[in-house]
C-alpha cells in the first residue's frame, strides 16, 4: 500500500456507504492527503485546476467546512483506507441543483470505485436533499470520466467550448446533468440498501 494511501491511525465511521466504498467526511487534517492527490499530473488536468499551497487548501477545506452549500467527503475502502474526494458543491436547494466533484488517487482509478462514489453521492443528493439536477464538467477528452458520468446516468448536454486553460492549451469542457426522474428511473441498489 503507498503511503498516499495509508489507513489512518484512528479509524473513522462512515456516514454514507456506496457498493464497495463509504464515505466520512472530511477534515482540515485531510489537506495533506488530498493535496498529493490534486498533485497527480492527470488530476490536474483533468480538473483544470492547478493544485496551490497545503496552507491554502488547508484554509479553503475549513471555510468549507462552514459552507451550507456544499458536501465534501472522502472515500474510503472497506477497510477505511481513502482513496479519493467527493463533493456535492454549489447546492441551491431554493433552485434544487448541485454539482458533482470527484478525485480518485492514481493507484484507485479504473477498478469501479469512481463509478461507486458517483451513485453514492447521486443517492445522497437525490434520497436525503431536495436536488433536482445535478451537473458535471470534465475535459471533453477525459474519457474515463465521461464514462464513469454515463454509467450514473448523466446526460451529455454541450460543450463549453475553449473553457479552460492548463499548461498554455485551451480546452473544451464538457456539460453533463442527471436529473431525479432519470434517478427515480435507475434500477439499481440505493445507497442505504448496502447500510
Amino acid at each position: 500500500m503507498s503511503e498516499d494511501t495509508a489507513v489512518p491511525d484512528t479509524v473513522r465511521e462512515p456516514c454514507w456507504r456506496g457498493r464497495n466504498i463509504a464515505f466520512t467526511p472530511v477534515e482540515i487534517d485531510d489537506a495533506e492527503l488530498i493535496q498529493r492527490w490534486r498533485f497527480d499530473p492527470v488530476t490536474a488536468h483533468e480538473t483544470g485546476v492547478w493544485p496551490g499551497s497545503l496552507y491554502e487548501l488547508r484554509e479553503r477545506i475549513e471555510r468549507h467546512l462552514d459552507d451550507s452549500n456544499r458536501d465534501d467527503f472522502l472515500v474510503l475502502l472497506p477497510d477505511g483506507t481513502p482513496i479519493g474526494h467527493v463533493a456535492l458543491t454549489d447546492q441551491q436547494l431554493a433552485e434544487g441543483s448541485a454539482e458533482a466533484y470527484l478525485v480518485l488517487a492514481p493507484e484507485h482509478r479504473a477498478k469501479g470505485h469512481g463509478a461507486d462514489a458517483l451513485d453514492a453521492l447521486m443517492d445522497l443528493a437525490f434520497g436525503e436533499l431536495p436536488i433536482q439536477r445535478v451537473e458535471a464538467h470534465t475535459h471533453t477528452d477525459n474519457a474515463a470520466a465521461l464514462r464513469v458520468l454515463a454509467g450514473s446516468g448523466f446526460v451529455h448536454e454541450g460543450v463549453r467550448r475553449s473553457a479552460c486553460l492548463h499548461r498554455g492549451r485551451r480546452h473544451d469542457i464538457s456539460l453533463l446533468s442527471l436529473l431525479r426522474p432519470e434517478w427515480e428511473a435507475q434500477d439499481r441498489p440505493r445507497s442505504w440498501d448496502h447500510a
